[in-house]
């Protein structure tokens, strides 16, 4: 299947894995490229931009077709080295930079000087706009479904989607909610190049998580998700838990009073424990709502091979005979 998104990226699919806290490392991203989407590192999962070489270069290793990393700026306690991390992915060769959060025309120019193609996470049609304005090559459209940060307009992507279309000249890639053959074919109707999988890919034979986080995934119907931090206007949609139970009563009871410190026990550095020791009630993680139609725990290739079948099955037979 050709598209604007393969030809841009130079893969065969038009699947993209989105970048994941603790999850997106070189096993999870070369096995997504080698299927032929394309595979992304999460680029401050690794906690130096050493790090973030040596994941690099441990990625090609196992794959010689393109794959990405995420580069994500968001509120943080700690400014992260992010010229370090740029500097890392130039001298790795990456071909693909996933930028998410705030503006990333900070990243920008040597980027771009270098070639590398720069895909931005958007979840309003403004944001794409200015994503595009600024250079970037192309934009993801999350709509309100996905996991992590939905933004703060609440626009799914039925509504998102053909409102991208009607706005961007750069090709994009649907977010949130996308799990099979029937979500390509749907996000390829209403206007996008491709889809964007982060939640679908966690329940993967090749994701690096514990098996208590793929288990918790296929326990959860599309009503388990929460969204938090909605006062503090850096909403995130996660899969619900005892300690997310705890920080929506601690929203509930300091109102406008709260504070992100009230509330670190339950968002600071609790990743490690859940993706990588399985403690399921550790903290608040990002999970789309997607997370209602994932039934089983496929190979990566397996995963990618059945959603390009459906979708061609649907194009050809499905629409074909409603045609006929």
């Amino acid at each position: 299947m050709k598209t604007r998104i393969t030809e841009l990226f130079g893969i065969e699919h038009p699947i993209v894995q989105g970048g994941m806290h603790y999850v997106g490392f070189a096993e999870l991203a070369a096995a997504v490229s080698e299927a032929g989407g394309l595979g992304i590192i999460t680029g401050l999962t690794q906690k130096t931009p050493d790090d973030l070489a040596t994941e690099i270069a441990k990625c090609k290793t196992l794959t010689d077709k393109p794959f990405g990393v995420n580069l994500t700026f968001l509120p943080t306690l700690t400014q992260p080295d992010y010229p370090g991390y740029v500097r890392a992915i130039l001298e790795g060769g990456v071909t693909v930079v996933e930028t998410a959060g705030n503006n990333p025309a900070q990243v920008l120019p040597p980027l771009k000087e270098a070639g590398i193609k720069v895909i931005h996470k958007c979840t309003s049609i403004r944001h794409a706009l200015k994503a595009q304005s600024i250079g970037c090559d192309a934009v993801s459209v999350d709509g309100f479904e996905c996991g992590g940060h939905p933004g703060e307009d609440d626009i799914p992507n039925f509504i998102l989607l053909p409102r991208a279309a009607e706005e961007l000249e750069i090709p994009f890639v649907a977010s949130g909610g996308m799990a099979d053959g029937r979500s390509l074919v749907a996000s390829l109707a209403l206007g996008a190049d491709g889809i964007n999988m982060g939640t679908r890919f966690i329940a993967t034979k090749e994701a690096p998580v514990h098996e208590n986080v793929k288990e918790a995934i296929l326990r959860a119907t599309e009503l388990d998700t929460r969204l938090i931090m909605r006062p503090l206007r850096n909403t995130e949609r996660v899969l619900s838990n005892a300690a997310v139970e705890r920080l929506l009563e601690k929203e509930k009871d300091l109102g406008d009073a709260l504070t992100i410190q009230d509330i670190l026990p339950e968002v600071a550095g609790v990743y490690p424990k859940v993706m990588m020791e399985g403690e399921m009630d550790a903290g608040a993680w990002s999970c789309g709502m997607v997370v209602g139609l994932i039934r089983d725990i496929p190979t990566v290739k397996e995963l990618v091979d059945r959603i390009m079948a459906e979708a061609n099955a649907i194009i050809r037979e499905r629409f074909a005979t409603m045609l006929g």
